[in-house]
């Protein structure tokens, strides 16, 4: 395994990360502990999940996920080798009413929402406490762009941040990070972090594969510069990158065909790349999955790679990916797809 820092702090977090948003939905209890000790026995020190889990968002399965890692760390008293990172949900627009009748980004909301998380983990900290998306109307799940800004009663990223703050001062959490955010975003949390002396943001977790390249523009500089490592999401575009789409080889349960409402990343200028990558791939002795998969553990601004799997054998090869370098050539090749087909699914 390889790691990077976490940030400016003084956190080692595994390249590849564990990601968990199946479990409780489409992975069972059971299934999800063997990732874990997988994961784990390959040198993965890093699990990110959020108080949403498992998806797609149900009022059934809200926090389950956590409920399911808080289970494995007690069986296993592991908690001081791994760093936890979980996310509150921010403003909704009725999609996810189910969480405190309409989640907000306010002390209540967010206070509330740290003290389910820490007691369905069974844990009296969280390593890096992330918020999931931002309160404000701006572009994120896919959005392209904004025509105008409403007027709206939102909570402001200086009042989230604050609270944030109070979270790392009694030691509830020890460090912060964002999600689905931009670049106005990040440099607003910045600022109010240097302007009050408040917490830093140490990550942002947005989505980032062969598909959607889109934090390359502006956000890559700043995690660079700023020390704001990129958590990438999606890395397989909800599995579309693998291949398994294009030839019929998914399986009844896999995802796009349990929740074929999962659009993002299936439309025709996705397909036409992806079997353009899988090609690509399987000419130079490839999966397409490790093909993808390589390419985002190799970009500078990246902090950790966030894989999910359904079976062992995905997660087996998405852990396995760490071990590719891609080749320079290879890597001008990509780049020579993404200029013909440039990001149609951001």
């Amino acid at each position: 395994m390889k790691y990077r820092r976490l940030g400016d702090t003084d956190i080692d977090v595994s390249v590849i990360c564990l990601g968990s948003m199946t479990w409780g939905e489409q992975n069972a209890p059971g299934e999800a502990f063997e990732q874990l000790d997988y994961a784990v026995s390959q040198g993965v020190n890093f699990v990110d999940t959020a108080e949403l889990y498992a998806i797609p968002p149900r009022a059934e399965t809200y926090g389950r996920t956590e409920a399911i890692i808080g289970e494995w760390l007690t069986r296993h008293g592991r908690r001081d080798e791994l760093v936890i990172a979980s996310k509150v949900a921010g403003n909704s627009e009725g999609w996810v009413d189910h969480i405190r009748g309409g989640p907000r980004l306010n002390r209540t909301q967010m206070t509330n929402a740290l003290e389910g998380s820490l007691r369905r983990l069974q844990t009296d900290y969280i390593d890096l406490y992330q918020v999931h998306w931002p309160a404000r109307t701006t572009s994120y799940f896919g959005q392209r762009g904004l025509s105008e800004l409403p007027q709206e009663d939102v909570e402001s990223i200086g009042e989230t941040l604050e609270v944030l703050d109070g979270f790392v001062r009694d030691g509830r959490v020890r460090h912060i990070g964002i999600s689905n955010e931009t670049p106005w975003g990040l440099m607003q949390y910045l600022r109010e972090a240097e302007h009050h002396g408040w917490a830093r943001v140490q990550s942002i977790q947005n989505p980032y594969n062969l598909l959607n390249r889109l934090f390359e523009i502006g956000l890559s500089e700043m995690a660079l510069r700023e020390q704001v490592g990129l958590l990438a999401y999606s890395p397989l575009g909800f599995g579309v990158l693998s291949g398994k789409y294009l030839d019929g080889s998914a399986a009844a349960d896999s995802r796009l065909n349990l929740f074929p409402d999962y659009k993002r990343y299936s439309g025709e200028p996705s397909v036409s790349a992806t079997r353009e990558y899988a090609e690509l791939a399987r000419a130079h002795g490839l999966s397409p999955t490790t093909l993808a998969l390589a390419f985002v553990n190799s970009r500078p601004f990246l902090t950790a790679n966030i894989i999910g799997a359904t079976t062992m054998p995905q997660l087996r090869e998405n852990i396995a990916s760490i071990d590719v370098d891609l080749s320079p050539e290879l890597i001008n090749t990509i780049d020579a797809i993404h200029e013909r087909i440039p990001d149609p699914a951001p």
